[in-house]
């Protein structure tokens, strides 16, 4: 997989584009006005993997209150603006570490000149973000995907006509198609940073399903510099499944990832699906990545088990334990999840 080459721009501490890694991102769901809330929220979803967090700014006692935020939460902030540009200016001026604009929403093109002026002058970079909600339901969805692409790309170029160039890009649709379609237009002509989401993905398993379909195809051809999922619901779940996604795709690693088989008549074990439950549970207090492997029986349970840095692959009524390849000893099932646990946080 050849990675597409982007420029690079720095949003606080996080850097992105180029050969840097994929960010995971996310966007709080409290009240930003609500401090204290929002802080803990915050500081939950660094503990998750969290690299870059997005707030809504939806008025001005919001933008005020990103200034006591900001000093107290250590990732990077994006202040999220609709709308009235003056909120641009006063997130700007409380200390974010960059600002996204919907190019549809901003009508005076003055105002827009000067938020470059401003962002540039305290080298906070702008997010461009297209959504499918300005666009003409009318369309085919290929008509669609082009309109997103070229609204995007016609904000961009008027930021650089204001002299600014720290600039990242987002189409994003909650149809799947329509939204890797309007990527791949805006990653076929400009060298922008990309942010990547299929936006109003739905509850939990329909986004999944969704978002990983969409985001997944586009890293894989290499195109993507930041994620973020859309579920309707806790956003600590939506770092865990930009991970999730990342290690599935062998693009980066935090945590365990388990290898489990779905089960079938030929597994040696009764209860291996609540031990793989358990061992999921268990696997969530590591944060240094590490793959397990739990497999039910000795078809695909022996090469799978010697694949993971830790494993069990089972027979009648016991398993065997690899350690980085190698069989060390069987186990009895009332140790599986225990002996896994202890072998992962020895590696």
């Amino acid at each position: 997989m050849e990675r597409r080459v982007s420029r690079v721009v720095k949003v606080g501490s996080v850097v992105m584009g180029g050969d840097h890694p994929v960010v995971v991102q996310t966007m709080t769901k409290t009240d930003t006005r609500d401090v204290a809330s929002t802080i803990r929220q915050i500081h939950e979803l660094e503990l998750r993997g969290c690299e870059l967090v997005r707030l809504a700014v939806k008025d001005m006692e919001a933008a005020r209150a990103l200034r006591t935020i900001k000093r107290e939460v250590p990732i990077p902030l994006v202040a999220d603006i609709h709308f009235d540009p003056r909120l641009a200016l006063a997130s700007i001026e409380a200390g974010v570490d960059k600002i996204r604009l919907n190019p549809s929403n901003i009508k005076d093109p003055a105002m827009l000149r000067e938020v470059a002026r401003t962002a540039k002058s305290a080298s906070v970079p702008i997010r461009v973000g297209a959504n499918l909600g300005s666009m003409n339901p009318d369309l085919t969805r290929s008509e669609r995907a082009q309109a997103l692409a070229e609204e995007a790309l016609r904000e961009a170029r008027l930021l650089e006509e204001a002299d600014f160039h720290d600039i990242v890009v987002s189409v994003k649709s909650s149809d799947v198609r329509e939204m890797v379609e309007a990527v791949r237009i805006v990653a076929g002509c400009s060298d922008y940073p990309l942010h990547l989401g299929v936006t109003e993905a739905g509850p939990l398993r329909q986004s999944l399903v969704k978002s990983s379909a969409g985001i997944g195809s586009l890293l894989l051809d290499g195109i993507g510099d930041t994620i973020r999922y859309s579920i309707s619901g806790d956003p600590g779940l939506e770092v865990d499944a930009a991970w999730m996604l990342l290690a599935g795709l062998d693009l980066r690693r935090r945590g365990a990832q388990i290898v489990s088989c779905p089960t079938c008549g030929r597994c040696e074990v009764p209860d291996i699906l609540s031990l793989v439950a358990q061992l999921e549970e268990r696997l969530g207090e590591i944060i240094k990545p590490v793959t397990v492997a739990l497999m039910g029986c000795v078809v695909n349970g022996v090469g799978e088990g010697k694949a993971a840095d830790v494993g069990i692959a089972c027979g009648r009524d016991q398993g065997v334990l690899f350690v980085r390849g190698e069989p060390v000893r069987n186990i009895e099932p009332s140790a599986f999840i225990d002996t896994l646990i202890a072998e992962a946080n020895k590696l």
